[in-house]
């Protein structure tokens, strides 16, 4: 998994872990607010990346493939992470 600050990077470059200068366009979806208005995103890049970001920080994110997002998401509805809480 990849996390990301306000420094551009391409997104095949996330996968060999080398900055790039080309910015990625990233898809988000709504933002997904709880209580207390911690808000996150969710979003896709064009060669199908997921992202996952707050937007009390709008240039951080993680990056992974949908599938590896896809089973983090499918662990902390399991309760992996309920000891966080």
């Amino acid at each position: 998994m990849n996390v990301t600050t306000d420094t551009p990077l391409a997104a095949t470059a996330l996968d060999a872990g080398i900055a790039a200068s080309v910015t990625v366009d990233i898809d988000w979806n709504e933002a997904f607010c709880s209580e207390g208005a911690n808000c996150f995103r969710f979003g896709l890049d064009d060669s199908g990346r997921a992202y996952i970001g707050s937007t009390l920080a709008p240039g951080e994110y993680v990056s992974d493939s949908v599938e590896a997002l896809r089973a983090l998401i499918s662990a902390v509805k399991a309760g992996a992470a309920d000891h966080l809480l």
